[in-house]
């Protein structure tokens, strides 16, 4: 479609200047601004002008006069000091792009299998502390990885999606000293708590209340490293109430991303990058290499640290000062206790992804999902049959928030200290910025503001001070709204049929609430904004898939006798006649059908650049700009009634096209299209 005929243009074009000019030259390839000026644009001869030290519209000129047709080209113009504005056979797009998506049932470039053998990317995404329910901050993470994920999938990569459980962190550490030193409770009194659906909730409260704890008396963080290090060690007690906290919340966590249509593959847990010596092979090879040293005097005495060169002058700043070590602000990997830095089992963890370390984890079944799908994790003991091979990746994507940046460095320079400078270059971290809430977000959900805070344009949640917003609630929250907004617009559909509705707008408006805005963007979320079928939500994209949907039902009243409607017949007469159907796109009006077929086409373009850019929120840009097009075509052409029956045919296949590709991109973004709202 697009994507392909933008491709055959650069290519030919691209062996015309190798042939005419004897220069390899990078083809670039523009949207031009205005629909006047063609459907593609080059500025090549701007570049080949320098080479050749000729004007550059003079080379436009030869180009247009000599390059020969282009199939799928009506013509190439010359425009302003150079510029070549290429102009597509509206006729034979139209018949590409009616071919691809009839051919396929949707966009032409879904990839259904991948070959075994193709290098393999991995995606870690989600990452949530097992200590306590997931928040609104993790289901960015969540939505960000697993929409890419469907980006790479779709682009025929073989993705493996993991689940990083930091099953001996800190986070852990505290919930532990909770039940131990607060509750007084056993295992077994704790392993009873974790039955109950809400465990995770119990937790997120416990862990606010150790967190007051510690910072009524200071001297209460010595009972914090001895119980991080009983977890490191894997012994007593609180290693025993460790293993149960994390499994069952990891299981809460698993429950709420199954209701978003998240999945993961592997869930690797630290304990066991511990038990399995991941980190004492790791230490080995940075101490060996010299890429971390053993500080001696300072603030670091007794730990390894790592330098890391990155020109940050305010992690230099710190050496100059009177008295200080020039360790003093170097990266800490293991703590003079003996205990290690999660930065430090990260690195671990990234040579095991790349199958660098030499070992491996065992693995069991750990989770299914409503399809099926296991979810597998990481143990000690020998796999379960039928295990599958995991890590060995060709690309390491990391999703994690923009305040880990300077961690992620360190984990890079770790590896690249290691003399692996390729899987170094090939470790990305897909970072991003914070969610946060509106003022009237937090009230709805309960929290009590300050008069200054409700005047902030958003306000920052905290999960160790027990302040924020539990996905699990917000998941209800946007559900109930949801259903109370279709069962008054459907009081005559089935009560699961109008929960299976509301779960659709509910999730959609979540799942794109959370892409929409760029990587960079801090979010502040609002219920209204979110939930609302106008504007650029996820609502209104899904109301334009229901609208096409509601011209077939209409359409199938006006069936005859053999079961067809009476566009069926005209549809297939069109489609044998080009001439007709370019006629119908360059007759008057016709300029804004085909500016939608475009758009409707341009679905892989999107795709390309959000890959290439790492940027979801540019395929829900296209959701919204092609449903407002459709939206826009809607309210100007009375489609069934068009008297005309050839345009009525191409409005028919039009919304048809729009379907099809607006499916497939919500699709890509784990958002579904109802059929009613």
């Amino acid at each position: 479609m697009y994507h392909e005929l933008e491709a055959r243009v650069r290519a030919q074009l691209a062996s015309f200047v190798s042939r005419r000019y004897g220069i390899e030259a990078s083809i670039a390839m523009e949207r031009p601004p205005r629909l006047e000026m063609g459907e593609l644009a080059s500025p090549v001869s701007f570049e080949l002008a320098k080479r050749l030290k000729r004007a550059p519209r003079q080379i436009a000129q030869e180009i247009v006069a000599e390059i020969g047709p282009i199939p799928g080209v009506g013509r190439v113009e010359v425009a302003g000091a150079g510029y070549l504005n290429v102009f597509l056979d509206r006729a034979a797009f139209f018949a590409d792009v009616h071919q691809s998506l009839t051919n396929t049932g949707e966009s032409s470039r879904r990839v259904t299998t991948t070959p075994a053998n193709k290098p393999k990317t991995v995606v870690e995404h989600t990452n949530i502390n097992p200590n306590k329910a997931a928040h609104i901050g993790h289901l960015r993470n969540a939505i960000l990885g697993d929409s890419y994920v469907r980006l790479l999938r779709h682009a025929g990569e073989r993705v493996e999606v993991q689940n990083y459980i930091d099953n001996t962190g800190v986070q852990v550490a505290d919930v532990v000293m909770g039940f131990v030193h607060l509750e007084k409770k056993s295992p077994a009194e704790v392993s009873a708590l974790a039955g109950a659906p809400r465990f995770d909730y119990y937790c997120w409260d416990l862990y606010a209340r150790v967190t007051k704890f510690l910072e009524e008396d200071k001297t209460r963080m010595a009972l914090r490293g001895a119980t991080m290090k009983a977890l490191e060690e894997g012994h007593g007690v609180e290693a025993a109430i460790a293993q149960i906290v994390s499994d069952a919340i990891v299981h809460c966590h698993l429950r709420t991303m199954d209701r978003l249509g998240v999945t993961y593959d592997v869930l690797p847990r630290e304990s066991e990058i511990l038990k399995l010596k991941f980190w004492d092979m790791a230490f080995a090879h940075l101490k060996r290499s010299g890429a971390i040293h053993l500080s001696t005097a300072g603030k670091t005495a007794g730990c390894w640290v790592m330098q890391l060169d990155d020109g940050n002058e305010s992690q230099q700043a710190g050496a100059e000062n009177a008295g200080a070590t020039a360790d003093d602000d170097a990266k800490i990997i293991v703590r003079s206790n003996g205990t290690v830095t999660y930065v430090g089992k990260d690195i671990a963890y990234q040579l095991w992804k790349f199958g660098l370390l030499g070992r491996d984890f065992n693995y069991a079944r750990f989770h299914t999902t409503a399809d099926g799908h296991v979810v597998w994790t990481s143990r000690v003991e020998a796999s379960e049959p039928g295990a599958p091979s995991f890590g060995h990746a060709s690309r390491v994507y990391n999703v994690i928030d923009a305040r880990q940046s300077y961690l992620q460095k360190i984990v890079v320079a770790g590896l690249r200290a290691l003399g692996f400078a390729d899987q170094a270059g090939r470790s990305v971290h897909f970072s991003y910025e914070i969610v946060a809430l509106t003022p009237r977000c937090a009230a709805e959900m309960g929290y009590e503001l300050s008069s200054e805070d409700a005047k902030r344009s958003y306000v920052e949640v905290s999960g160790r001070r027990g302040l924020g917003v539990k996905a699990d609630d917000l998941l209800d929250k946007l559900g109930a709204a949801a259903r109370a907004e279709v069962d008054e617009r459907h009081p005559e559909l089935s009560d699961l049929e109008r929960e299976a509705i509301a779960k659709a707008i509910a999730i959609g408006a979540l799942r794109y609430f959370m892409v929409r805005f760029t990587r960079t963007t801090i979010i502040a979320f609002d219920f209204k904004d979110a939930l609302s079928f106008e504007g650029e939500t996820g609502p209104y994209c899904q109301y334009a898939v229901v609208r096409i949907r509601g011209i077939w039902r209409k359409g199938a009243d006006q069936r005859d006798e053999s079961g067809e409607t009476p566009e069926a017949a005209e549809l297939a007469e069109l489609l044998k006649d080009g001439a007709t159907v370019g006629a119908l796109l360059r007759s008057p009006g016709g300029d804004g059908l085909w500016e939608l077929l475009v758009l409707a086409a341009s679905l892989e373009s999107r795709v390309d650049a959000a890959l290439k850019a790492q940027e979801p929120a540019f395929v829900a840009k296209y959701c919204f700009e092609l449903a407002q097009a459709f939206n826009n075509f809607y309210h100007k052409h009375h489609i069934l009634s068009e008297p005309d029956p050839q345009r009525r045919a191409l409005l028919l296949m039009l919304c048809y096209m729009v379907e099809r590709q607006l499916v497939e991109a919500l699709k890509l973004l784990g958002i579904e299209a109802p059929d009613r709202m």
